[in-house]
């Protein structure tokens, strides 16, 4: 086995002093959300950065359940954190223009008051006499030590895992706190599988002969094996099947010669073994029990209108982020979060990151250029105008929902259908180009939906909300008549169920604008029947058959025929030939390579 198949999220962790650390204490009670009072605490604390003359640029990092303060090296001397591929000088969350705070959690083991604290009480450690705390405790605790940083507002909570739930918690705790929420691969409440693997994790601990009731601290040693087993454990819910079958499948009978007591048969073992041998060495596992136990009691619904009574109270922007491969995180938890946000009312950008590794997706480097850059594009534009509307002829990408990228003639048009203050839903938005146009001519309420990656975060850069979903599947995330418009611009050609779409379209907006290739128009026509070939033009249709990404061939008439037969009123029909440039009055089933359409029910 190579040392790269060894490489996990935990391998730049070690127990060594934390060099950087400070300590913030609190000499008056904290009154816990499930009974308790913990008579006073401390946080440890690391800080990168430079706090502003206004006070607007602080961001706090919540980090995940086996994390601490050192989110990254300070510098070359300093050990690497957790996320230094994500945090540092010219990094995604870029320390020569924000102020970071990153402490460790109520509860931890790093300096934190935790369950190897000394009692005050008592004068020995806690143990199990630690009183149980919830994500709610923790960002209290960090409430305490932003006010003693002396910030009223912080431009950004982030935080992936745990980290996210305690992100969700200061969104809705202290709505006029937070100006930025970015929820990484994290969820309203865990699942119940995932509380299941949470359930024997504790069990392993508690059972280990060694584990003393919680008060082995005075003992030769403490519930090592419990404690492994644990996190061996918590690693299989971290990887993928894919990760699993890349790091393993090949050579699954050479397992690394490594000194341990537990099996080794295997790669997968010797890997597991591995990771719970290392992890012992730096974290306590009174610990693990109450931070696993605070995660697992952190709920504010699973969906619904629960869920989304629970996240009415934040005022922030939103980015929600997930990975296609995380099944202890699963996208449809993110979804549900980003579905109840939208119907809140809640401005919201979610994006689900394509990858193979799993839960630990957001802490590997595999991904960091997408999930890295909607992170970097998101915090630019909390405090930034959005960059100036680019023409669409000049966007370097295409994607396969929107095959318009010559000069977007239909743009203004479309801009000047809708009424000053309208809001607007983009359906295959692409790069997002007419929403940002809309928003620089003072539209607000504004809302993407694209299926492309690529796209959706050429979006977040623009600074335009956009949702990353398939068409296909239709709005459900979407109220009756949310928005005043829904717009289907040069998409309706690469649709799978054009009647479902179109019908959710008139659902979800009082008036629909459709606007697509006109497949009648005479020069494709004449190469049609004149050369026999599939027809291309330099305008709109330029593609070949081999690379269309049209899979309907409509034109004018059939579309009208379409609307007759559902019974869809048509206010307005623009025509154009974009070759020209030219508006076509006279026959533009003919003469026009596009059609334009406001529509309702």
């Amino acid at each position: 086995m190579t040392e790269r198949t060894f490489q996990s999220s935990d391998s730049v962790r070690s127990a060594r002093p934390l060099q950087y650390a400070r300590e913030a204490h609190f000499p008056f009670p904290l009154s816990l959300e499930m009974g308790g009072v913990l008579p006073e605490f401390s946080l440890c604390f690391e800080t990168y950065g430079c706090l502003n003359e206004k006070k607007d640029n602080a961001i706090l990092i919540c980090h995940a359940l086996s994390g601490d303060s050192h989110v990254a090296r300070h510098d070359g001397r300093d050990d690497p954190g957790w996320w230094d591929i994500a945090v540092g000088s010219g990094k995604c969350i870029d320390t020569d223009k924000y102020f970071l705070i990153c402490p460790n959690v109520l509860g931890g083991c790093r300096g934190t008051t935790g369950p190897n604290s000394i009692n005050p009480d008592t004068g020995q450690p806690y143990g199990q006499d630690f009183p149980t705390i919830t994500i709610g405790d923790m960002v209290e605790a960090q409430r305490n030590l932003i006010d003693r940083l002396g910030i009223d507002r912080l431009m950004a909570v982030i935080g992936g895992s745990m980290g996210g739930m305690q992100v969700l918690q200061w969104a809705t705790r202290y709505p006029q706190r937070v100006q930025g929420a970015v929820a990484v691969a994290t969820a309203s409440r865990l699942t119940t599988q995932g509380l299941a693997f949470d359930v024997i994790a504790r069990n392993a601990i508690r059972r280990d002969p060694c584990f003393f009731d919680g008060n082995y601290y005075s003992q030769e040693s403490g519930p090592q094996v419990g404690l492994a087993l644990a996190r061996m454990l918590g690693h299989i819910t971290y990887l993928s099947p894919e990760s699993m079958r890349s790091k393993f499948g090949a050579d699954r009978m050479s397992p690394r010669d490594i000194q341990t007591q537990f099996e080794k048969t295997f790669s997968v073992g010797s890997y597991l073994a591995y990771q719970g041998d290392r992890f012992v060495e730096r974290f306590d596992a009174n610990s693990y029990l109450t931070l696993s136990m605070a995660m697992d009691l952190f709920d504010l619904g699973e969906g619904g209108d629960d869920l989304a009574a629970n996240l009415a109270s934040s005022r922030c922007k939103w980015i929600v982020i997930s990975y296609t491969s995380d099944w202890l995180f699963p996208p449809e938890q993110s979804r549900r979060m980003v579905d109840a946000l939208l119907s809140a009312g809640k401005q919201v950008s979610y994006c689900n990151v394509a990858s193979s590794c799993g839960h630990d997706a957001f802490l590997l480097a595999d991904n960091l250029s997408s999930y890295g850059e909607l992170i970097r594009s998101f915090l630019h534009n909390l405090n930034s105008a959005p960059p100036p509307v680019r023409p669409a002829s000049e966007e370097s990408a295409t994607h396969p929902t929107s095959i318009f990228h010559a000069q977007r003639l239909d743009h203004q048009r479309l801009a000047q259908l809708i009424p000053a203050q309208a809001s607007v839903l983009d359906l295959g938005c692409g790069r997002g180009s007419l929403l940002a146009l809309l928003q620089q001519k003072g539209y607000k309420q504004i809302l993407g939906v694209e299926l492309d990656e690529q796209a959706v975060l050429a979006c977040v850069r623009k600074g335009v909300p956009v949702i990353h979903a398939d068409l296909n599947l239709g709005l459900k995330l979407f109220t009756d008549q949310q928005f005043d418009f829904v717009i289907l611009s040069q998409t309706l050609q690469a649709i799978k169920d054009v009647e479902r779409v179109v019908m959710e379209m008139l659902r979800v907006g009082q008036r629909a604008v459709v606007s697509f290739p006109n497949f009648a128009y005479a020069k494709l026509r004449t190469m049609l029947c004149e050369q026999g070939k599939a027809p291309i033009s330099l305008g709109l249709l330029r593609y070949q058959w081999y690379n269309t990404p049209n899979i309907r061939f409509l034109t004018i008439a059939d579309f009208e025929d379409f609307c007759r037969e559902q019974d869809i009123i048509i206010h307005q029909r623009i025509c154009l030939d974009t070759e020209a440039g030219v508006e076509i009055v006279d026959h533009p089933n003919l003469y026009a390579d596009m059609a334009i359409y406001t529509l309702s029910r």
